[in-house]
């Protein structure tokens, strides 16, 4: 891509700041939403079968709209276009709380997740971008201020929530709050343009044969992540018979755990290398898993999900930043990378659920485990190399400081 030609290093900084900002904004509308979805439930009439079909909107949302983020991204620019995206996605916030009924709120919960999904393809590969004038790993740190920010949301709700706030209004204040935000932030990313005579991508396409590999170890990550998110307090309560506060207190660890993971990955990545890094981060993931399966004793199960969090922090955003770089559409690749990982979130908490009816929830983590040592068989997928003209190859498992 062209266009801004002050790369100073004060200017990538403040650059890398910027970007930054953007994921922390993109995150929070995430915590504020799902911290009031049970307002919504009530708002909305519904019971837990209804529910759960409204949730799975949003993800059929961003898999239908992510695939036009990169003809967006070549038409308007980086920053024109994630400026309008990340404004669509703070302001659809209002939108499911709004919904009187069923149908009404799977209406507003696929265009959430359709602006959703697009401002996180646009905001992903201008986050490579940014990387690539660096010269040193910054996705890992963009993923760790999402959670942040979505921590930053859902603490925020959780205030609302304890204090009887309408969801309508709390929703209301913080869309224009974060749309205030992420507007202030887009104003620092850098500026860049598809070159010139560089052929716009199709409205809509599968995505490229580059991205599916690359897709399928965050496809690995994400299960593992969705899985432990949503049913680790469970496995705590009906596998090891412990109270509610501990096993509540399992899932904040784990979420904590991921957060600081990602703020801290990037020297990691810029010391070992992403294949390196993965790697490892799989062999952790897999004696996580593990320790959860053979626990007798919640301390164990635990530290075994502690370990899952460490071990898949970081996957997802070295797997973006690796599919920006197997091909000559940034934004493509991503939106078929981000596509797959979004389908695993959607599936890995059900799927969890009917091996447990079929089998047991120990055997359901023990899948889990088995998708967590994939990353360490696979993570060699994530040595690519561009294929833009003039690119100097880039092998993705060496450290930073000595790439070409």
């Amino acid at each position: 891509m062209t266009g801004e030609t002050d790369l100073s290093p004060a200017r990538l900084r403040h650059a890398r700041f910027a970007i930054a900002a953007v994921f922390c904004t993109h995150g929070a509308v995430t915590g504020s939403f799902a911290t009031r979805i049970p307002w919504i439930q009530e708002h909305a009439q519904l019971g837990s079968g209804a529910l759960g079909l409204a949730l799975a909107f949003p993800a059929l949302g961003a898999a239908v709209a992510m695939p036009l983020a990169g003809r967006i991204n070549h038409r308007f620019g980086a920053r024109a276009a994630l400026r309008w995206l990340l404004v669509l996605w703070t302001l659809s916030l209002i939108l499911p709380s709004l919904a009187p009924n069923l149908a009404a709120l799977c209406f507003a919960l696929f265009v959430y997740g359709a602006s959703a999904g697009m401002a996180d393809v646009a905001m992903n590969a201008l986050g490579v971008e940014t990387e690539n004038r660096l010269g040193r790993s910054i996705m890992s740190s963009l993923h760790g201020m999402w959670s942040v920010g979505a921590l930053i949301g859902s603490a925020a709700g959780t205030l609302a929530a304890h204090a009887g706030a309408d969801a309508r209004l709390h929703h209301l204040i913080a869309a224009l709050a974060l749309t205030a935000a992420g507007l202030a932030a887009v104003r620092g990313v850098l500026d860049l343009r598809s070159a010139p005579g560089a052929e716009a991508p199709p409205h809509f396409a599968l995505p490229p044969k580059s991205a599916l590999l690359i897709g399928a170890i965050g496809f690995c990550a994400v299960f593992a992540e969705g899985a432990s998110m949503d049913w680790s307090a469970v496995y705590l309560r009906d596998v090891l018979d412990t109270d509610a506060g501990l096993a509540a207190a399992c899932t904040t660890a784990f979420a904590l755990t991921m957060a600081l993971a990602r703020l801290v990955g990037d020297r990691v990545v810029d010391r070992f290398g992403a294949v390196r890094t993965v790697r490892a981060s799989g062999f952790l993931a897999t004696a996580g898993g593990v320790l959860v399966v053979v626990a007798a004793h919640p301390a164990v199960a635990i530290a075994g999900f502690a370990l899952i969090g460490l071990g898949i922090a970081v996957v997802v955003p070295l797997a973006f930043a690796a599919a920006a770089r197997s091909g000559p559409a940034p934004a493509q690749a991503i939106a078929g990378v981000a596509t797959i990982t979004y389908t695993s979130g959607l599936i890995a908490p059900s799927a969890i659920g009917a091996v447990a009816d079929a089998t047991s929830l120990v055997a359901s983590f023990a899948l889990v485990t088995l998708l967590a040592f994939a990353l360490v068989v696979g993570a060699a997928v994530l040595r690519q190399k561009p294929v833009g003209a003039g690119a100097a190859p880039v092998d993705l498992d060496e450290p930073a400081a000595i790439r070409p």
